[in-house]
């Protein structure tokens, strides 16, 4: 083969840095486009919103009425949704990414449960809503409850949280299990006290970012059979019932709901053209609640890889 020349060598180095401006360009232009459409979605729901921007719109229930009507009952649904979620598929979800990726027997049924655990990630969210209403609802007899919500959306970000738990686990050099381990300390003792701190920051950002996923589910939340009209909150715990009893710690869990999503839908639905106003509000309140938990998600794995050193 005939050797290239100085000027065949250049003239490669120049196509090759033309193809990396190129695709950079390319890179950028792409990335451009979808912040505009973000901004441009949530500026538009700002404008035509902007009037109900009021502390009664966040404190009033649901009306017939566009002018009266508030988010009160939703916004207090996602949170209670929410935390109920958090507390089934958190501990659940890391504790099998631990277990799968320190523990779990290199095997055939050990990739066969990593292939489904990356299969379910991608599963329309409506095919939990039917599970859930077999199980939770029916089997179970939950209900149409927030506990019932809470536990369907924990099913559909379980696998984020897994996958978020063992990529973060992935990272962290092997030297520090085998450091951990020449000392004496077992299996656990390295888990606890090097693994899972040092995989803190990946896990907590899976963890949210799979939260975020789930506030603005409406498909399994409608499946399952959550309101779209509630003008009431959950019972909070130990206070008086209108019947003359008193509220158990968690009467709240079995209680009807709604959420942020679904109210959200039932304005969109209605004719009246000002109950559009309300839904881009209510819009705008969810986009923010959203990009609130994403930018917790980046701020808490900065300062917590800053305060990592190995």
């Amino acid at each position: 083969m005939k050797p290239l020349t100085t000027e065949e060598i250049r003239a490669v180095i120049a196509r090759g840095k033309l193809k990396d401006t190129l695709f950079k360009a390319l890179g950028i232009l792409c990335l451009a486009f979808g912040l505009f459409v973000i901004v441009a979605l949530i500026l538009d729901m700002a404008i035509k919103g902007s009037e109900r921007f009021t502390l009664d719109f966040f404190l009033n229930f649901a009306s017939r009425r566009a002018a009266q009507a508030g988010i009160l009952s939703a916004w207090v649904g996602s949170l209670l949704v929410m935390f109920v979620t958090a507390l089934a598929a958190v501990p659940l979800g890391v504790a099998a990414g631990v277990y799968l990726e320190e523990y779990a027997p290199r095997n055939w049924m050990t990739q066969v449960i990593e292939i489904n655990i990356a299969n379910l990630a991608a599963v329309p969210s409506i095919v939990y809503g039917l599970l859930a209403l077999g199980i939770f609802v029916y089997q179970f007899g939950f209900g149409q409850s927030i506990l019932s919500a809470g536990l369907t959306l924990a099913l559909l970000i379980l696998p984020i949280i897994i996958v978020a738990t063992r990529e973060a686990i992935r990272a962290i050099p092997a030297m520090i299990r085998e450091g951990s381990m020449a000392v004496g300390a077992t299996r656990w003792q390295t888990c606890r006290y090097h693994i899972i701190p040092y995989a803190m920051p990946g896990i907590l950002t899976g963890v949210i970012i799979g939260l975020a996923r789930a506030i603005g589910e409406t498909a399994p939340i409608i499946t399952i059979g959550a309101l779209t009209f509630i003008a009431f909150l959950p019972p909070a715990p130990l206070t008086a019932l209108p019947d003359g009893g008193t509220a158990g710690l968690f009467d709240w869990v079995t209680a009807p709901f709604t959420v942020m999503p679904i109210q959200i839908f039932n304005w969109t639905s209605r004719p009246d053209p000002a109950f559009e106003i309300n839904a881009a509000a209510a819009g705008f309140v969810l986009m923010a609640m959203v990009l609130a938990m994403n930018a917790l998600a980046i701020w808490l794995r900065y300062r917590m890889r800053k305060n990592i050193k190995w």
